[in-house]
């Protein structure tokens, strides 16, 4: 099965990548699949390969579909002109821009687009100051889309279904929820790394088989890839399996070694640490530097993702302000962290 795979996802890469050369004028059209980055001046996102940095308006969300021309340029598209841009009427983008209108006309900002980041990866909703500030701190892979959020999205649905279900009737309801909560957060790499190993693992035990979680990563890396051989070359791809692998390899013996920490901070630390082992030397190539207090931070801000996902959700889902705003005190710990260790 692995080599049928490998040489399905080189047939596809090779069949399917787009061959650009500089100095080519293209115009793409296809669906926004991730939501883009605002900075302070522009907006990107990646479509077709190539790297697109827009004007900030009009605003492009998630699922809306673009018509996009420019220059090709070292793998970017220089001076793109946005040619059309149609909002998606999709119950799930609609929803999901309710939920975020939600948060914004109910918490101050960084409040409301820390809200929209940590339950939605919803990255546009950050302000400029406050996004480079999270970068700074080494806090990044928390305030947008990341696999952590499926592995709580998949806790609460366990919890919550095994009162009315036995387990194995619960699993098609678990893999289902975190089908409709990528179809409302997104298709970003590291969602959808977590998604297939949730619903590879949980697949194994309705069958009553055991399975390795090395086995699991590697067929979620080559499914994916199957999915999107241009993904071989996404850093969110590549971050997202490395610290996964290091998290296997390191995050057991580095807990044991931790015994002497608070337990409310150890998970946190060792959980930190062992990723960072991995994924440090990717971050420092890519991107030039690297936050030392990165695992500290980690540990002090972690403890409240839960905390901020499940009060958020209801409260967005619900749209009570009753319910969210027990969020706040967690919102604030988490911006007094960032902004105390980015000064």
């Amino acid at each position: 099965m692995f080599i049928s795979l490998v040489l399905v996802i080189i047939f596809r890469y090779f069949t399917t990548r787009p061959v650009y050369k500089d100095g080519d004028y293209i115009r793409i059209t296809a669906a926004v699949l991730t939501e883009p980055i605002e900075y302070e001046t522009s907006q990107y996102l990646k479509l077709s390969g190539l790297k697109v940095y827009l004007p900030l308006f009009p605003e492009i969300s998630y699922g809306d579909k673009v018509i996009i021309e420019g220059v090709v340029n070292d793998n970017k598209l220089k001076s793109p002109k946005l040619i059309s841009v149609r909002e998606s009427k999709s119950f799930a983008t609609q929803f999901r821009k309710n939920i975020i209108s939600f948060y914004q006309r109910s918490f101050p900002e960084p409040y409301a687009g820390l809200t929209g980041g940590i339950v939605l990866g919803n990255k546009s909703g950050l302000t400029a100051d406050f996004w480079q500030k999270v970068k700074i701190a080494g806090v990044a892979h928390v305030v947008v889309a990341s696999g952590m959020n499926v592995t709580f999205v998949t806790s609460f649905l366990l919890n919550s279904l095994a009162v009315f279900l036995p387990r194995k009737k619960l699993i098609p309801f678990v893999i289902l929820g975190i089908i409709l909560y990528l179809s409302i957060s997104g298709f970003d790499a590291p969602l959808v790394r977590a998604a297939i190993m949730g619903s590879l693992a949980f697949s194994a035990q309705e069958t009553g088989r055991l399975i390795s979680a090395w086995r699991v990563l590697a067929i979620s890396a080559l499914v994916m890839l199957v999915l999107n051989p241009l993904w071989v070359g996404d850093i969110g791809f590549i971050l997202s399996f490395v610290a996964t692998a290091s998290l296997l390899l390191f995050e057991k013996g580095i807990r044991q070694r931790l015994m002497f920490v608070p337990g409310f901070l150890r998970e946190g630390l060792s959980t930190s640490l062992a990723a960072q082992i991995g994924v440090t030397p990717i971050l420092f190539v890519t991107f030039g530097y690297f936050n030392i207090l990165s695992p500290v931070i980690n540990a002090l801000v972690l403890w409240t993702v839960p905390y901020i996902m499940i009060f958020g959700a209801l409260g967005g889902i619900m749209q009570s302000k009753l319910v969210l705003y027990l969020s706040y005190p967690f919102l604030w710990w988490f911006s007094f962290v960032v902004t105390l260790f980015s000064s």
